[in-house]
């Protein structure tokens, strides 16, 4: 089979740090043809430095191209639903970065424009295919601690000034970013794909300053304004006599906690979601606890780009994404009903559900 021809929209930090230094390990399925960036400068000095073939500023013009079969989507946070619809009724595949889109309705949107085309769309993030989180699921699938009824999740962005980075994060502070959307929805995605999908939350919100000033890199003494909460506390109840809690926030400076433990009546399970090098901690009664590597190709950090493999495999093989819309529209139902709860002090039911993939 012949490879496929992707082509990466924005070309930013994250695609720069996590993506392209990746493609290699996926040469052989795949082929990336093609980067698009708002700036000249940066599209034409990432497609040189990384053996792209060909540069646009332009995306019509990109999605016009019949070389591409699939896009990787690493627009602004604020940008994903309008550029992965954009994508596939240019008739490709999307791999779209998290969040899907700004709200349940336009994640819908995006959903049904797939479905009409027959085209794949998987939706980051990708931890269920993350190995640590692979080999939390079998722990689970043995029983090795028992009946579950509690776990905790913790997404922490770090705290600005922001030293050294090479993009604009406004993004991440403008409406439509925010912790909870930025980096909680790592522990919510892993949490639902391993435990089910959740049935009430409760929140709270607050925001701990107005704005920041970057310290250095090339946006140094810019001040970026905190539109959105940055401190989120969430409650939620799985049903089963199951409850957990997740916190997202840009407070915390540091933590010694792990970013995802789960709690059943004959072990715990710890593990972080975003060090592909990190053993998973396991207890239990009898033993203490026990460090379990979990041998892995990158060295350490998130790997993202087993998203990307994910979508070649699901496109080549016609297999349905475990990393799926359907997954990431809970998520963003639980991301509005934290927000209704937490402006209006009730419990929220979430408004879409899903059904978890088994991997």
């Amino acid at each position: 089979m012949a490879r496929l021809k992707l082509a990466l929209l924005g070309p930013g930090d994250v695609a720069q740090r996590d993506y392209l230094p990746e493609f290699h390990r996926i040469a052989d399925r795949a082929e990336l043809v093609a980067v698009c960036g708002r700036g000249e400068a940066r599209a034409r000095e990432v497609a040189a430095r990384f053996g792209i073939p060909a540069w646009y500023t332009d995306a019509a013009r990109m999605l016009a191209s019949e070389e591409i079969d699939a896009v990787v989507n690493l627009t602004p946070i604020q940008a994903h639903a309008e550029t992965t619809l954009a994508i596939l009724r240019a008739g490709k595949h999307v791999y779209s970065e998290k969040p899907a889109a700004g709200s349940v309705g336009e994640a819908e949107a995006i959903r049904d424009e797939a479905a009409r085309r027959g085209l794949v769309l998987v939706c980051a993030p990708s931890v269920l295919l993350f190995p640590q989180v692979v080999h939390a699921r079998r722990l689970l699938a043995d029983g090795a601690i028992g009946p579950v009824h509690a776990a905790l999740g913790r997404g922490y962005g770090g705290v600005p000034p922001w030293a050294g980075y090479p993009s604009d994060p406004s993004q991440f502070f403008a409406v439509g970013g925010g912790s909870l959307a930025d980096m909680g929805v790592y522990p919510l995605h892993a949490l639902t794909g391993l435990l089910g999908p959740v049935e009430r939350v409760s929140a709270m919100a607050a925001r701990a300053r107005e704005e920041f000033t970057i310290g250095d890199g090339p946006y140094a003494g810019r001040r970026i304004p905190i539109e959105v909460a940055d401190n989120w506390h969430l409650l939620l109840d799985l049903g089963g006599e199951r409850l957990a809690s997740v916190t997202a926030n840009n407070v915390a400076q540091a933590s010694r906690a792990p970013q995802l433990e789960i709690f059943g009546l004959g072990g715990t399970i710890a593990l972080d979601l975003l060090d592909v090098s990190a053993p998973v901690e396991v207890f239990s009664p009898e033993d203490g606890w026990r460090s379990e590597p979990v041998p892995h190709e990158r060295a350490g950090g998130p790997d993202h780009i087993l998203g990307v493999e994910h979508l070649v495999e699901c496109v080549r093989t016609g297999t349905a994404p475990i990393a799926s819309v359907d997954h990431a529209i809970h998520v963003l139902a639980i991301l509005e009903a934290a927000a209704e709860s937490a402006a209006t002090g009730r419990t929220v039911a979430p408004a879409r559900t899903f059904a978890a993939v088994s991997v």
